[in-house]
C-alpha cells in the first residue's frame, strides 16, 4: 500500500476494481461520479446502456473527458471511437481509430494492461481506477482517476465502453 491511503495501491499491484451498488463513491473525483451517475440514469430497466442511448448534449461538460472504444469480437480486442479534446491535448495525440495495443506505449511492457478492459467487458460492470498514468506517449502528469462504463447496444452484450478520465499530478 502507498502513502496515497486505501484508494491507490503500487502500479505492480491491481489497482482498479469492479464497481458495484454498494461501492463507496464518496472519495469519487464529481466528475467521475457525474458520468457514472449519468451512465445509471440511461439503462433500461435490467439492461445496460447503449450508445443510442447516450445523448453529448445531456452531458457538454464532460465531453472534454470522455473516450469511446469499441468491443471487437472475437477476442475481444479495443480501438478507440472517440477521444475527447481534453485528453487528446494531455496525452500529446489523437488516438481516434487506433487499436488500444498500437496507441499505448506501455502496452509492450505491460500487455496485461487489457486485464481491465476485458473485465468490464465480462462482468458488465464499470471499473474505477486511481492509479499511475499509463496510455501516454509524454509524462507530464503522474495519475489518471477514472471510470470505465460499459455500453450494449442489445443490453446485454457489451460492444463499446466509455470512460472518463480525469488527469492529476498528485492524488494527495
Amino acid at each position: 500500500m502507498s502513502a496515497f491511503g486505501s484508494r491507490f495501491v503500487t502500479e505492480t499491484a491491481r489497482d482498479w476494481f469492479l464497481v458495484d451498488d454498494a461501492t463507496e463513491r464518496d472519495g469519487w473525483h464529481p466528475l467521475v461520479r457525474t458520468v457514472h451517475d449519468y451512465w445509471l440514469r440511461i439503462a433500461p430497466p435490467g439492461l445496460l446502456p447503449g450508445r443510442q442511448h447516450m445523448d453529448p448534449l445531456d452531458i457538454p461538460d464532460l465531453l472534454p473527458r470522455i473516450w469511446l472504444l469499441d468491443v471487437i469480437w472475437p477476442g475481444p480486442e479495443f480501438r478507440f471511437r472517440l477521444v475527447g479534446s481534453r485528453i487528446v491535448n494531455r496525452l500529446g495525440h489523437d488516438p481516434t481509430g487506433e487499436r488500444l495495443e498500437d496507441a499505448s506505449l506501455d502496452y509492450e511492457q505491460n500487455p496485461s494492461l487489457t486485464e481491465r478492459y476485458r473485465a468490464t467487458v465480462e462482468h458488465r460492470q464499470p471499473t474505477y481506477r486511481l492509479g499511475p498514468q499509463r496510455l501516454t506517449r509524454t509524462r507530464d502528469f503522474e495519475f489518471v482517476e477514472n471510470i470505465f462504463l460499459p455500453m450494449a447496444e442489445d443490453g446485454r452484450t457489451v460492444d463499446m465502453l466509455m470512460a472518463l478520465s480525469v488527469l492529476v499530478d498528485n492524488p494527495d
